[in-house]
């Protein structure tokens, strides 16, 4: 069995963190290994870099589909937010989990929880994502500290008191069951800050890890192509891309342009 973990965004030092602690949770004979997005941002803080992002984990879910292995039994997509996820599940033929989604599973067995994470812009973000992944009776509210999860991941003395104080923040605003501790690069924070809480936090990695281990090996319905020729793309996604000609469904076929109105060869 294979584990692939999609890091969405370009820092192989967070593909390698996503690595080390999903092993400590998919032991053998699960294999774990890790793909760094061939583009984007180096961390993943806006709106922006979340799109972009969406379109970097389709592009390493498709060049990893070229390795010489054999293809991997279970997908983990490494961000805190899950860009591309219901994307990547429409066509992918094997289970596809993300942080995010794994996580909220896992708080929402005790009650109603809340997230605490780095960067304020993800605040309506991780809302967004909690309402169509349909968990918003379950989020009782979400605390961002000002760092970002890169720059928290840079001093980690400090990300300590700074996510401490506002898993205490959490319990106290919002009467939380459970916190979520939400990032790639803070994988590992909640184990240690476990001792100063009173309720049970979630580390996204290891939860994100234990729910694709459990999917691993089921069936997708997704058919491992898409609908579409792609233009311009990675080589990748253009080989995964179905010609028109392929297409049953009309809708799908390109169109004719439009008439313009100052071309006489139109009318």
């Amino acid at each position: 069995m294979r584990l692939l973990i999609i890091n969405p965004n370009t820092t192989a030092g967070i593909t390698a963190l996503l690595e080390r602690h999903a092993r400590q949770v998919a032991s053998p004979p699960m294999e774990v290994y890790g793909a760094t997005a061939r583009f984007g941002a180096p961390y993943i803080a806006c709106e922006a870099s979340y799109a972009v992002a969406a379109h970097a984990t389709l592009d390493a879910w498709a060049a990893a589909l070229t390795d010489p292995m054999p293809v991997p039994d279970a997908v983990l997509i490494g961000c805190f937010g899950d860009p591309g996820l219901l994307a990547l599940r429409d066509v992918s033929p094997i289970p596809v989990t993300g942080l995010a989604e794994a996580s909220f599973l896992e708080a929402s067995a005790f009650g109603r929880f809340a997230i605490v994470t780095g960067g304020a812009r993800w605040k309506p973000m991780l809302e967004r994502l909690a309402h169509a992944l349909g968990f918003s009776d379950r989020l009782a509210g979400i605390c961002t500290v000002a760092p970002t999860g890169a720059q928290l991941a840079q001093d980690p003395a400090a990300a300590r008191v700074l996510l401490g104080n506002a898993c205490q923040d959490a319990i106290r605003a919002f009467n939380a069951q459970a916190i979520i501790v939400g990032g790639a690069g803070l994988a590992g924070v909640a184990a240690d800050l476990q001792g100063e809480v009173d309720v049970p936090l979630i580390d996204s990695v290891l939860a994100g890890t234990r729910c694709a281990v459990t999917r691993a090996g089921q069936r997708s319905q997704g058919s491992g192509r898409f609908d579409f020729t792609w233009q311009n793309l990675s080589p990748a996604l253009m080989a995964l891309g179905c010609p028109f000609t392929q297409n049953p469904d009309p809708a799908l076929r390109p169109r004719s342009p439009p008439l313009s109105h100052n071309r006489a060869s139109d009318l």
